[in-house]
């Protein structure tokens, strides 16, 4: 029995059709006003805003404890650290100390630099944190202070310069003999930053070769292969803009761009070719403007649809509480709205124009239109065994995401980096051969109120307090104005607090100006402990649950700090976001299929593929499997990762759902046959699939090849889903469990149309 198109289906399929007949009359109109689009983007693309490293979401404890410092302690210089190094001489060398004077009396001269301290100056009022010379002799610690001020923890943790000032003064520093590197977060950020623009370029430029290789045997012509580029340029350029344009205004994550590239190659490109493939396939049966007509109403609403799923799950980065990480959302967004745009414009434009010379320049010895027979045998097959498909596809995908059980997540450290890049040379180095370099310094912040925290009563609570904080596993050494000197009792410094300013011992002046505010005292626990390890962490949740001899607030910040903070706002904010992409999505799937039960299926499928990818990524950047191959240090997932792989994925395994089953719906709606109509939908869309998740696969797993780790994980993750999602999961899973739920996939409960359903439609018939 036939099944008529639901109003909802039957509206969209006329109105698109209609559309595609005004692209065709206005096809110069609308070709020229994406050349217009383009250079109004290249122009943005110049004139955009910076891009920002990872922040701290100001609702955590870890982002209220930085607000409180930036306000109580601003008179901090921000510094950053060079170690100047030697194979053979010693820092005691006057040939040594020579070189280094040399390397940096450029620093000097500057008019942005305060004060340049090296192991040559006088020693200065109270300990240094850490030795400004190696254990060997042969390496030296520098220190470089600028002029103007930055909150205390920003010198602590974070960068606290603007973004331009260190790579200017980095570049002052040079020496013929001395190896030099930067060391600290300044340095991190800075070299995060330059590797994610250097892969962004490098990789590209590796991945296009390939996808245009991929084009040419999907087309078997250098026409219709050009096609999908030369849009996926656009929507890549577009976003670009979109994106630098909203660094203006926001904070933007610095692996934005990178989204915007990994998504817009494969999407975009994606997009271009459902059409332009279905085009050349209603051209051999049309006039020019009807085969148009008939290709926007059908594969342009599946673009259409497909790019609202995808949306969908780019948009839930939003609401995961990743700082500006969720500006990668808006990114992904942004190139996957323009890729619908151009897909629905340019693309039937260039058809319209080109009509059958869209098959021009053919390829010798590639013939597209080959390749069916297979998947229709493929399709009769699982039609004939669903179960002896079904079971053993879905325990195979289960199995894949085993790995996953044992997840752990931190943030980046200089590990994320290239072993090349200078700032983890340094921070190598810092840890191997300086006492002290490896130290992970616990922040906790003591807020007064109203009070100040030189008053008695608040003297003895600090001091109570940075005793029971000394007493606590694993630290070292605690840092406060009550940590002068072990030897000094409580009567001492309440003493001393209370001596007018100018009669304050010097290194007291010192510690007053580091560690106290006007109600706020900071002290600093060092530990030897790892940032990302299990007792770092116990320490910090000790430090948070105990309840210490101080009656103010008590905020813990610092790097373990921090990554319990963000894992904890990523736990609870996930369920809300994962329900409303999963609710949305099943939405969108249920006016585009007018069924109950088969958006419910796909977003199990989609599941199962991000199982199965969530398991690769923990096999392959935790236990390492490839780190040789793909020349990374193993370690923990950064905490962003599996989330913001969940968006990317949940939406783009909807690009191949969508398109196989909107092509099942027509053959469903013309015959009524439901075993018939899967295996069309796969005969007529196998191919189709594997050619684009081949040419998506590629862009992404080219990122794999990145330098960043973290693009590099999610480049490899979201490859591994997109080759199970469109192999196992689409040629096998999907048609076997559409035969074992028979007509069950279109059953509605009659209520929800809300007008009587009628044959017509404004498209021309497929007579086929």
């Amino acid at each position: 029995m036939s099944m008529p198109r639901t109003p909802a289906a039957r509206e969209s399929g006329a109105l698109l059709a209609r559309w595609g007949r005004l692209v065709y009359r206005a096809r110069w109109t609308v070709l020229a006003l994406s050349v217009l689009t383009l250079c109004a983007s290249l122009w943005l693309i110049h004139v955009g805003g910076p891009l920002d490293p990872p922040d701290i979401p100001a609702e955590t404890e870890s982002g209220r404890a930085r607000r409180l410092l930036e306000k109580e302690l601003p008179g901090q210089p921000p510094s950053f650290s060079l170690i100047f190094s030697s194979r053979t001489r010693q820092v005691s060398d006057p040939a040594f100390r020579e070189e280094v004077e040399r390397a940096l009396a450029p620093l000097r001269r500057d008019p942005r630099v305060a004060r340049v301290r090296t192991a040559y100056d006088p020693p200065g009022p109270g300990p240094t944190a850490v030795p400004l010379v190696s254990r060997d002799g042969r390496g030296t610690l520098v220190t470089v202070e600028l002029r103007g001020t930055a909150a205390g923890f920003a010198s602590l943790e974070f960068s606290g310069l603007p973004p331009d000032l260190y790579p200017a003064l980095r570049g002052l520093v040079h020496s013929e003999t001395l190896d030099v590197a930067s060391v600290g977060n300044v340095a991190l950020n800075h070299d995060f930053t330059e590797v994610a623009r250097k892969d962004l370029g490098r990789v590209e430029m590796l991945i296009l070769p390939a996808v245009a290789s991929l084009l040419l045997l999907v087309f078997g012509s250098v026409v219709a292969a050009a096609l999908p580029l030369a849009v996926g340029a656009l929507a890549m350029t577009g976003a670009m803009a979109v994106t630098l344009l909203l660094a203006r205004f926001v904070s933007v994550s610095i692996y934005a761009p990178n989204i915007v590239s990994m998504i817009g190659l494969g999407v975009a490109i994606d997009y271009s070719l459902f059409v332009v493939s279905r085009f050349r396939e209603e051209i051999r049966e049309r006039p020019p403007v009807e085969a148009l007509a008939r290709t926007v109403a059908t594969a342009g609403r599946a673009v259409l649809f497909s790019g609202l799923t995808v949306a969908i799950g780019l948009l839930g980065m939003l609401f995961l509480g990743l700082g500006n990480l969720g500006s990668m959302g808006w990114a992904g967004t942004s190139v996957v709205t323009l890729a619908v745009v151009y897909g629905l414009t340019t693309v039937p434009a260039l058809l319209a124009v080109l009509g059958p010379r869209v098959n021009a320049l053919r390829v010798p010895f590639l013939h597209s239109e080959r390749g069916g027979g297979l998947w229709h045998r493929l399709a009769v097959t699982v039609m004939a065994h669903p179960w002896r498909v079904f079971v053993p596809v879905v325990c195979v995908l289960l199995l894949f995401g085993l790995p996953f059980l044992h997840l752990r997540v931190g943030s980046g450290d200089a590990t994320s980096l290239p072993p090349e890049a200078e700032s983890r040379r340094g921070d190598e180095l810092l840890r191997r051969e300086f006492p002290g370099g490896e130290a992970n310094r616990i922040v906790v912040v003591l807020d007064a109120g109203h009070a100040s925290p030189l008053e008695a009563g608040r003297v003895t609570q600090t001091y109570a307090f940075s005793r029971w904080l000394a007493g606590r596993p694993h630290v070292q050494r605690v840092d406060s104005f009550v940590d002068l000197d072990p030897s000094l009792d409580l009567a001492t410094y309440l003493q001393m607090a209370a001596l007018p300013p100018t009669q304050r011992p010097p290194e007291l002046v010192e510690a007053l100006r580091h560690t106290l505010g006007d109600h706020a005292a900071m002290l600093v626990a060092t530990t030897n402990l790892r940032t990302a390890s299990d007792e770092a962490r116990a320490l910090v949740r000790d430090i948070r649950k105990a309840h210490p001899p101080y009656d103010g607030e008590v905020l813990v910040t610092g790097q373990t700090a921090f990554d319990l903070d963000f894992i904890g706002l990523v736990i609870r904010h996930a369920p809300f976001a994962i329900g409303l992409v999963v609710v949305v999505t099943y939405v969108v799937l249920f006016l585009l299929l007018d069924s109950v039960l088969l958006p419910l299926k796909a977003i199990i499928m989609n599941l199962l593929s991000i199982t199965a990818s969530y398991g690769a990524l923990v096999w392959i950047f935790q236990d390492g499997h490839l780190a040789t191959w793909l020349d990374f240090t193993p370690g923990p997932i950064q905490t962003a990762t599996p989330l913001i792989m969940f968006c990317l994925v949940f939406g783009l395994s909807m690009d191949y759902e969508v398109l196989l089953l909107s092509r099942i719906r027509e053959e469903y709606e013309r015959s009524g046959d439901n075993a018939g109509a899967v295996v069309v939908g796969l005969e007529r869309t196998g191919r189709l699939i594997t050619g684009a998740a081949a040419i998506m696969a590629a862009v992404f797993f080219g990122f794999g090849l990145a330098r960043s780790v973290v693009i590099q994980a999610v480049g490899v993750g979201i490859g591994v889903a997109v080759v199970v999602d469109a192999t196992i999961v689409r040629a096998l899973l999907v048609p076997a469990t559409m035969r074992l739920l028979g007509r069950w996939n279109w059953w509605r409960p009659a209520w929800l149309v809300l007008r009587p359903r009628r044959r017509s439609s404004g498209v021309v018939a497929d007579r086929s």
